[in-house]
């Protein structure tokens, strides 16, 4: 898990606990399968090298299912599905909507190995892309000025909205590039994956995935497919 993503695998800054939809979703996991739940810290860059290594048996962290990281481990069906949004400064008379952001001048910062870094880099030909290894970079060029914007998903999104008053969303009139989020394994291990699909299609039917979804504010993105 990566304990920063907000209403999906979040430590909460002020009690230290752990929260959101896939550390409920992993206890729950954990107890259909009679076992104790442990987790390890991970991220998007890190995650595929920690699953090869075996450092963890399962990737929960609303994981994006692109084909080059399909390429490196095996994924479940989807139980969540994103596009994409752009973070602005309140301040900002530039960024208007989606459309000014890929004007020549614009800095657009995203994080590295995330699919939004493969999306502006392919559709964005006036802004200068800027990746970037911590998450909070992001923020922080936007916020000091040093860049224009930056790209992320519909959970991060609303952390900023909760957490930062400077920020703004620019969301798309049409969604863009929405990706099916899903549990990552390490290949070659059929069974293991059937297992968790298994779990994935028990969450969708018993009603947990809506429920606990709702309660952290993420019933727009779930895949009910």
């Amino acid at each position: 898990m990566w304990p920063e993503y907000y209403a999906i695998s979040f430590r909460n800054p002020r009690t230290g606990v752990l929260e959101g939809l896939d550390v409920e979703l992993a206890a729950a996991f954990a107890g259909d399968l009679g076992v104790a739940v442990a987790y390890v810290e991970s991220s998007f860059p890190r995650f595929i090298d920690d699953l090869l290594a075996d450092r963890c048996d399962i990737g929960m962290f609303a994981i994006g299912a692109t084909a080059a990281r399909a390429a490196k481990v095996a994924f479940s069906q989807p139980y969540l599905r994103s596009g994409i949004y752009a973070v602005t400064s309140q301040a900002s008379g530039q960024i208007g909507r989606w459309e000014d952001l890929d004007r020549a001048g614009n800095v657009v910062v995203v994080q590295k190995d995330t699919y939004m870094e493969g999306y502006a880099r392919k559709a964005m030909t006036s802004a200068r892309i800027v990746a970037v290894n911590r998450p909070q970079e992001r923020e922080e060029e936007v916020q000091s000025g040093r860049a224009d914007a930056f790209l992320t998903d519909y959970p991060y999104g609303q952390r900023m909205l909760a957490f930062q008053p400077w920020a703004r969303l620019i969301v798309p009139d049409v969604p863009v590039q929405p990706t099916p989020y899903a549990y990552a394994v390490a290949p070659g291990d059929p069974a293991w994956l059937e297992r968790v699909n298994a779990f994935v299609a028990h969450i969708k039917q018993d009603g947990r995935l809506e429920s606990i979804a709702a309660r952290y504010k993420l019933t727009p993105i779930v895949a009910r497919d």
